[in-house]
């Protein structure tokens, strides 16, 4: 059953995200000396720099909720109540994980340990805080309000070349070792929280011209049950009037229905593509 999204709900996965978050900057990014960019890069650089003159360095959550300070008042002022609301929940609740979550040194010293699941654990957190329609301040909210007078860039490029300073400061502090690392655990991240994002429960969409359509669908029908679509196509070149079949099915009947088309017409042309967040009969609930 599909869980429906409420405000409780929301703000529970703010609470398990940026606790996850913080989990993976504590126990792993930051004994490795990662600097993923943001915010947390910036904390990680000062706590670095500072450890000279406090025992320790300046502590994480600190830095980060220092920086942010000045954000939110500028995001408040010039962006409204309600773009600063729920990301200065999340940023607080990424301070107050980060104050109460020791630092544990988890990967020991392999840094493909730390930049696979660091990436595992900070990305699935970041794409729950991004499912609960939030963020933890940083970069992404520099990046937007930055963008309200440089309109002719877009937030991302804004947020690209932030971190991308960051970084390199990183690899000035740290070394191209550990820089290269993180630009892996960057990666790692981004597909983590974007599979969170789309939905963990994939299909496949079949696009199928034959010229045996209507045996083809039969049996994608029969054996399958599954639903399939006719649509009226013309070939370009040939000028004749087809049916294309269209039908979604799972990651494991595909292969049947590919092996269906094969038996039924060996000339047939099939286009396969992912389909995510598929609603309906035999798939997820509808909204």
């Amino acid at each position: 059953m599909r869980i429906r999204h409420t405000m409780f709900f929301d703000y529970l996965l703010l609470v398990v995200g940026t606790g996850m978050m913080a989990f993976g900057i504590q126990c792993i990014y930051d004994p490795m000396n990662l600097v993923t960019g943001g915010f947390v890069g910036i904390s990680i650089i000062v706590k670095k720099i500072s450890e000279g003159l406090y025992a320790g360095g300046i502590p994480l959550w600190f830095t980060n909720a220092v920086l942010n300070i000045p954000v939110f008042i500028a995001g408040y002022f010039i962006k409204g109540k309600q773009f600063v609301q729920r990301a200065f929940f999340g940023t607080v609740l990424l301070s107050v994980w980060l104050y109460f979550i020791p630092m544990r040194d988890f990967a020991q010293g392999d840094f493909a340990l730390a930049v696979v699941f660091g990436g595992l654990i900070y990305g699935a957190g970041l794409g729950f805080v991004l499912l609960a329609k939030a963020t933890t301040g940083g970069t992404d909210m520099v990046a937007s309000i930055l963008q309200h007078y440089l309109k002719q860039y877009s937030i991302i490029q804004i947020m690209l070349l932030l971190d991308g300073i960051i970084i390199l400061t990183g690899l000035y502090f740290f070394g191209l070792h550990e820089a290269l690392y993180a630009l892996v655990a960057i990666f790692v991240t981004s597909k983590v929280s974007d599979t969170i994002l789309e939905g963990l429960k994939f299909s496949k969409a079949a696009y199928i011209i034959t010229d045996q359509y209507e045996l083809v669908a039969k049996r994608i029908m029969e054996e399958l049950h599954r639903g399939v679509t006719g649509l009226s196509a013309s070939g370009m070149y040939s000028g004749e009037k087809k049916c294309m079949l269209y039908c979604v099915v799972s990651k494991k009947e595909i292969i049947r229905v590919k092996e269906i088309v094969a038996e039924v017409d060996s000339k047939a042309f099939v286009i396969v593509s992912d389909a995510r967040e598929v609603f309906g009969e035999g798939f997820l609930p509808s909204l």
